[in-house]
């Protein structure tokens, strides 16, 4: 699990992609810190397991279902990356719940800024917007982030400057691709509401015999 706080931007030093998956290797420093063959880090928002590390850089391998489902795949070499360790148990949770299992991506349609911060405004599919809410959290390439408006088509979110200037989105254009990974939580409950309507109907006791006894 992963809190959505960034600890450094690192720069990716050659991604390889070929048979459905890539292997990726990433420039970095403070993330390297304490950290082990097995261990993960989210990058860009996607938990990637380290399976070879240096003194500055670390190796891991992406799955073809994530590249589907994020943006890594279209990444080059020299792009700047998220990046945050997996949270230990006495970490305070900064931000939120943060799975690293990307839902898919979004679109940047529009970036202002206003004396507060900067206003990204986001298109996504049907499938991620069902899970935003007003004043809920998301993910977007690994930041932790509140909505702050939602509609049927887009969300917005403002970042404050610290934000900007510590992440990858002060890079980011109109048009650019992201990655979302929405609340965990809504989607717990949306299944287990799911089981119990399940439950519901699977024990009514209005049967044929019932309607036939009853004039219908």
């Amino acid at each position: 699990m992963f809190t959505g706080i960034i600890e450094e931007v690192g720069v990716i030093e050659t991604l390889t992609l070929g048979n459905g998956f890539g292997i990726i290797e990433i420039k970095a420093n403070k993330v390297l810190e304490n950290t082990k063959i097995g261990d993960s880090i989210a990058s860009n928002g996607v938990c990637l397991t380290v399976l070879e590390m240096t003194k500055s850089s670390f190796r891991a391998n992406v799955m073809g279902e994530t590249l589907k489902k994020s943006s890594l795949g279209s990444l080059k070499t020299g792009n700047k990356i998220n990046l945050e360790r997996a949270m230990k148990l006495e970490d305070r949770l900064g931000g939120h719940i943060v799975s690293g299992h990307i839902d898919g991506i979004g679109r940047i349609i529009d970036i202002q800024k206003d004396s507060d911060g900067t206003w990204f405004t986001i298109t996504a599919p049907d499938e991620i917007l069902k899970y935003i809410i007003y004043k809920g959290s998301i993910s977007i390439d690994g930041i932790s982030l509140t909505i702050a408006y939602v509609d049927d088509e887009k969300f917005k979110v403002s970042v404050i400057p610290h934000t900007l200037e510590n992440t990858i989105l002060c890079e980011k254009k109109v048009g650019s691709i992201i990655n979302l990974e929405c609340d965990v939580i809504g989607k717990y409950i949306e299944k287990l509401l799911g089981k119990e309507n399940n439950k519901v109907n699977s024990e009514s006791k209005v049967t044929m015999e019932f309607l036939r006894e009853n004039g219908f």
